[in-house]
């Protein structure tokens, strides 16, 4: 039975029944660690990081950096495998920058996002040593400014500028439009003016420009448009003010492959052509090209995790619909449940039977809204104790798990070279009260 299983870690047991992942056969993964379970291939996240390493360093030279977007995913095992591939990180929370410190990853490596930084979390990042800020608004430059003061120190910065392109993809996730909540736009003259105050502040030293256009992005073309607005501004800040950018961050957004028709990126292909553009638009404006860095956080770990759950009830209402009930739902995978977010979904203990009957997968909340995709094809004869396999969901989910209704968030079990191990283990009710004072 041919399918298309997304991705080349995914597969099918040799006798055709039992879905695989990492080269595992997902029942006995679950058998072992319960369900819901969190599988994440770490073989698959180092492939990425070093795929992503090579195409952007022969598409930029050796300058050039890849940071992960650790909200993707953000736990100490994550950082730790950034810290040996070589990779930077960016940060959005204290969070994240104390677990990224925790697990031993040099902080001088690691950017500072957020658009609404406290003084509190910008007095910690500097405390743990954090390389730069992605300054997103006025009030939060004199903010670094007046600690960096304090400290006596000279903090780089990046100003976060917003370019005024729409990836047209999801709403939700487009951020590089005039009207975003994120940076400074270019159009409105706020870059320009914002850039000016920067460069006169003692303690920072303003590297350079940070943007972003959005996400699920699967050709080079948002890229190039960025760019080709990007670097005029560039060249213009630079006859106007004097400002040399010494490190330009285009941001990240490649896509992954959640359902069979979405396409197949050429990564390389896309930076070599991106590469290609920039170098020319710097020559064409008289200007040096920066030091150039990209931001991947879910094309880096979403085709490296899938979930398991074990269904508890089929419901069927003829004429109408058919619910399968799983384990888990919005409370480890709420994306369906904020924008709509697609999936492919197999019985994974049965992936020799045929996939034939429409159903709702919908979890346990007491939720009408609890759905992990609606319209989706599983075998007719699938009942209590069965396995749901959902693919692609390395990203956005771990870093999204609530405790709604008081469940408890599955543990994150790590696949490498044939073997597993648990790398953030599955909470307790015990967990749940942990913090009660009374």
């Amino acid at each position: 039975m041919n399918r298309d299983l997304l991705c080349e870690n995914v597969s099918v047991s040799k006798d055709g029944q039992h879905l695989c992942f990492a080269g595992m056969d997902t029942t006995d993964l679950a058998r072992q660690y319960g369900t819901p379970l969190y599988l994440m291939d770490e073989d698959r996240i180092r492939a990425c990081c070093r795929a992503y390493l090579t195409a952007v360093h022969d598409a930029f030279g050796d300058s050039a950096r890849v940071m992960y977007a650790s909200k993707a995913s953000s736990f100490k095992r994550m950082y730790e495998i950034m810290r040996e591939e070589g990779m930077g990180v960016d940060v959005v929370s204290v969070g994240e920058l104390y677990t990224a410190f925790k697990a031993g990853f040099p902080l001088s490596n690691a950017y500072f996002h957020s658009n609404n930084k406290t003084d509190e979390d910008i007095a910690f990042a500097m405390e743990h040593g954090i390389g730069y800020f992605v300054v997103d608004n006025e009030e939060e430059l004199y903010a670094v400014e007046r600690e960096a003061a304090a400290r006596g120190i000279t903090q780089s910065v990046l100003l976060r500028i917003t370019p005024g392109i729409d990836p047209h993809t999801f709403e939700a996730v487009s951020t590089g439009k005039v009207d975003s909540k994120f940076g400074f736009a270019i159009d409105t003259g706020a870059a320009e003016d914002i850039l000016q105050k920067a460069m006169v502040q003692p303690h920072l030293s303003v590297k350079g420009l940070h943007c972003h256009v959005g996400s699920q992005v699967f050709d080079s073309e948002v890229f190039l448009l960025t760019a080709d607005v990007m670097l005029q501004f560039i060249a213009d800040m630079k006859v106007r003010h004097g400002f040399v950018t010494e490190l330009f961050d285009i941001g990240g957004g490649f896509g992954v492959r959640y359902l069979p028709s979405d396409p197949v990126l050429d990564l390389h292909g896309c930076m070599a052509e991106i590469g290609a553009f920039m170098k020319q638009k710097a020559a064409a404006l008289g200007i040096d090209l920066p030091a150039v860095a990209f931001e991947p956080g879910r094309s880096i770990v979403a085709d490296a995790g899938m979930t398991l759950y074990t269904v508890g009830n089929v419901k069927c209402i003829p004429e109408f619909i058919n619910y399968v009930s799983i384990d888990g739902g919005m409370t480890d995978n709420v994306r369906y449940a904020l924008y709509g977010a697609p999936y492919t979904l197999f019985q994974a203990n049965a992936m020799n039977k045929p996939h034939d009957m429409t159903c709702t997968v919908v979890g346990r909340c007491c939720e009408s809204g609890d759905i992990i995709q609606p319209d989706v094809k599983l075998p007719a004869t699938i009942e209590r104790g069965d396995l749901v396999g959902v693919l692609t969901t390395g990203a956005y989910h771990y870093s999204m798990a609530s405790n709604y209704n008081r469940l408890t968030r599955p543990p994150i079990v790590m696949l490498s070279g044939g073997d597993s191990y648990v790398a953030v283990r599955r909470e307790t009710i015990d967990d749940l009260i942990a913090l009660y004072q009374k």
